[in-house]
């Protein structure tokens, strides 16, 4: 049996989405490193020039050996940190846990993926809903409200609820925790990652992203709560996190073209 580990830094294969390691850069030749002064005169001499009258003998041919006190001090030291300003952040396990991962989503594409979304939910729902007589008044046949939850009218109007319900949080799950893409996002080229590693959302994580995002909104505030969750992704800094992102400790992040 081998016991051999994989080498440790990288992420696993299985999930394209993981955070991407970024390549260093090698310094130029001639270019000082980070933090020090160039060293003078010609590159393979020490800061100052040779030792005056020379080495006895001169150097050995074919450049001088590794530790040799005519190498350049800098030949050891590691190479300088990847520049800012990448579109994926910082490097690979940065302090930044949103280093290694692509952008942030811009806000006005995340509210037109949602708009997507909602349309392509409501329109087998609206179909759905005719045989359950959604489109009557649910108290015409009396005022009474036990009358009304108890009546034929009543009562499909309860199950049809309870099958929007399962509809858009069983939607937004199971197309979140499959590659992190609804339809809408998809469409608008941006998906939900796991703020902590960029992966995409499990199972559990994006059942209790969905349900913070759409029951509340379906049982009792309808209006109320999409603009709040869309005010708090508006101004939150610095991951754009709604409510649903913050239960679940996802970000939504733009797809790489």
């Amino acid at each position: 049996m081998s016991t051999d580990q994989p080498p440790s830094g990288q992420p696993p294969e299985e999930d394209p989405f993981l955070k991407r390691p970024q390549e260093p850069t090698q310094p130029s030749a001639g270019q000082p490193p980070p933090g020090g002064p160039p060293p003078s005169g010609p590159p393979g001499e020490p800061p100052g020039g040779p030792p005056p009258g020379g080495p006895p003998g001169g150097p050995p041919p074919g450049g001088p050996p590794p530790g040799s006190p005519y190498g350049s001090p800098y030949d050891n030291m590691p190479p300088p940190p990847p520049p800012y300003g990448s579109p994926y952040g910082g490097g690979y396990g940065g302090a930044d846990p949103l280093a290694g991962m692509p952008p942030l989503a811009d806000s006005g594409r995340r509210i037109l993926a949602r708009l997507v979304d909602w349309v392509i939910v409501a329109i087998p729902l609206a179909i759905i809903g005719i045989p359950f007589d959604i489109y009557q008044r649910a108290g015409r046949d009396g005022n009474d409200f036990g009358d009304t939850v108890n009546s034929l009218n009543g009562g499909s109007q309860l199950v049809f609820q309870l099958i929007t319900i399962v509809a858009y949080v069983a939607y937004d799950t199971v197309m979140t925790a499959r590659n992190g893409q609804t339809l809408g996002k998809k469409l608008m080229k941006l998906r939900v990652a796991m703020l902590n590693d960029g992966s995409t959302p499990p199972m559990s994580q994006s059942l209790l992203r969905a349900v913070v995002l759409w029951l509340p909104a379906l049982i009792c505030c309808a209006c109320l709560w999409p603009l709040l969750i869309l005010i708090l992704i508006l101004v939150d800094k610095p991951y754009k996190q709604g409510l649903h992102d913050k239960a679940a400790k996802t970000v939504v992040v733009s797809v790489p073209r």
